[in-house]
């Protein structure tokens, strides 16, 4: 490869400059090295660009991901051709019959692949990247590398890496294999983009194992070449590239089998697994990508988030009640997520918004930890936080048993009162306690008690109407009073009191 000048060989403002001059150097030329080259600095592009697009809702990551997509498809067959070519030289033998028709056959095509990249390269909007270039490295500097959320996305590759790894030492097809390189490559994108400390342990390992299965997929792309091609003279010639081809290619996926294999703390596998999130950490980074994305779409996301922790004081109140799911650590979160979501369609239009809300959250592919159905019973609570109460018939809740459609309503009835609670937008109502009632109104009434509120504000009469839910789902009527807040104390927690108990001077 030719010397290139030094440079700094991070982060994506580089990498996209990168790509307008390898561009120029591959008009010039299109040998091997401008051709991988340029496909090189393409994809260190895109994988950042598939790493932020899933917490930043940007279309700009996209419409880059997709011109730089086009680009170096159109360079991949050329690509191939090139390695195909250096495989040929490897794998022949002096005077061997097979390889100058095999380099030829192999070579036919590429004036025709020159041509059509050249044609690719005529077609790529170089202004629009140079612009790119610009915008899109300063959305980027706003997420801290090595943070939670990008180990908890670094563990969902590492997830469907492995998988694939199971299913390619069971069948030990081609097709199993290339699908297998195609996950540790995205696997290894995020933490070559993302996490520098454990790409500073872990990169050589991940890119030795990368170009293992690269190999891999070479040879199983080569053979079936040259038996197209028609250019072995006699079966012993032909024996004779099949076994070579073979044993190369078993070389290989032993030495992989070697390093991965196995769910004993040895094998890379488990290394890599150690330094991700643990399952609680999950659970937290999952619903923390939520938040964040939905922050960058909210146009008054300290409403959404306000607003998200009055619907939690509302929901913690309410299980002695008797209206606990046997999943409730699920469900909360559930009523957190819908809460901090519930205002993204305001992104799109005011009007309808909770409706828009409702069809972004069900178009999002669930982080790791979470369900289709999780994500799409948060979209459902988030749509019926105003507007048409939730029945039977409506297309939103088609499909659905009848004790989803319960807890479904039980949640949106949580969310809208709570968002009632900041109609005014000014976080005026800071706090709410939930009581039964007083004496002979005990299990009759849900009383409410609201820090900041009253019942002469502009906000009353809205709270008035979004405590109607709550009351159908619970059956007795609510209540709402101010709150003293010097009198207040906040009840303790299950652990908390457990962590009281447990202290020494509680012991002693």
């Amino acid at each position: 490869m030719p010397t290139q000048p030094a440079k700094k060989k991070s982060g994506l403002a580089v990498w996209m400059q990168r790509v307008l001059e390898e561009c120029h150097r591959a008009s010039l030329s299109f040998a091997p090295d401008p051709v991988h080259d340029l496909r090189v600095a393409l994809r260190r592009c895109r994988s950042m660009a598939d790493g932020i697009a899933v917490i930043d809702p940007d279309p700009a990551w996209k419409d880059m991901k997709k011109a730089g997509k086009r680009l170096f498809s159109r360079l991949g067959e050329l690509r191939d051709v090139h390695v195909m070519q250096e495989w040929v030289h490897l794998l022949d033998t002096p005077d061997d019959p097979v390889t100058g028709p095999l380099l030829q056959s192999v070579a036919v095509r590429e004036p025709q692949l020159q041509q059509e990249a050249m044609q690719a390269l005529s077609q790529f909007d170089h202004k629009q990247w140079h612009r790119w270039s610009h915008s899109l490295p300063r959305r980027m500097a706003r997420f801290r590398p090595g943070s939670l959320i990008f180990r908890h996305l670094a563990l969902e590759r590492w997830t469907e890496a492995h998988r694939l790894h199971r299913q390619a030492l069971r069948s030990g097809s081609p097709g199993a294999f290339h699908r297998l390189r195609i996950g540790i490559k995205r696997f290894r994108y995020i933490v070559e983009n993302f996490l520098p400390d454990q790409h500073a342990a872990w990169g050589d390992d991940l890119k030795h194992m990368q170009d293992l299965l690269g190999e891999i997929h070479d040879l199983d792309v080569l053979w079936p070449t040259a038996v197209s091609a028609n250019v072995f003279p006699d079966n012993a010639a032909r024996t004779r590239w099949q076994k070579r081809i073979h044993q190369e290619r078993a070389q290989r996926v032993a030495a992989y089998r070697q390093k991965m294999k196995g769910e004993n703390e040895d094998s890379l596998w488990q290394v890599w697994r150690g330094q991700l999130p643990d399952r609680q950490q999950t659970k937290s980074a999952a619903l923390l990508r939520l938040k964040l994305w939905a922050s960058l779409l909210d146009p008054d996301f300290p409403h959404s988030r306000h607003v998200a922790r009055l619907t939690l004081e509302l929901y913690d109140g309410l299980p002695a009640l008797g209206k606990v799911s046997g999943s409730a650590a699920k469900e909360r979160a559930i009523l957190q997520a819908a809460a901090l979501l519930h205002d993204i369609g305001r992104s799109k239009n005011e009007k309808g918004h909770h409706k828009a809300s409702y069809q972004m959250i069900r178009r999002l592919s669930p982080p790791l930890g979470w369900s289709a159905q999780d994500l799409l019973t948060a979209g459902i609570v988030a749509r019926y936080h105003r507007g048409a109460l939730p029945r039977a018939g409506q297309k939103t809740l088609h499909g659905l048993s009848l004790g989803q459609r319960q807890n479904i309503a039980r949640l949106a009835a949580v969310l809208r009162l709570a968002n009632a609670f900041d109609t005014s937008r000014d976080h005026r109502v800071q706090r709410l306690h939930i009581t039964n009632g007083n004496n002979g109104n005990k299990d009759k009434v849900l009383l409410i008690a609201a820090q900041g509120y009253s019942s002469r504000d502009n906000q009353a009469e809205a709270i008035a109407a979004a405590r109607h839910l709550l009351e159908i789902v619970y059956r007795r009527p609510v209540m709402i009073k101010p709150m003293n807040a010097r009198s207040f104390r906040k009840p303790e927690t299950r652990n908390q009191k457990l962590e009281a108990r447990n202290r020494p001077e509680a012991r002693s």
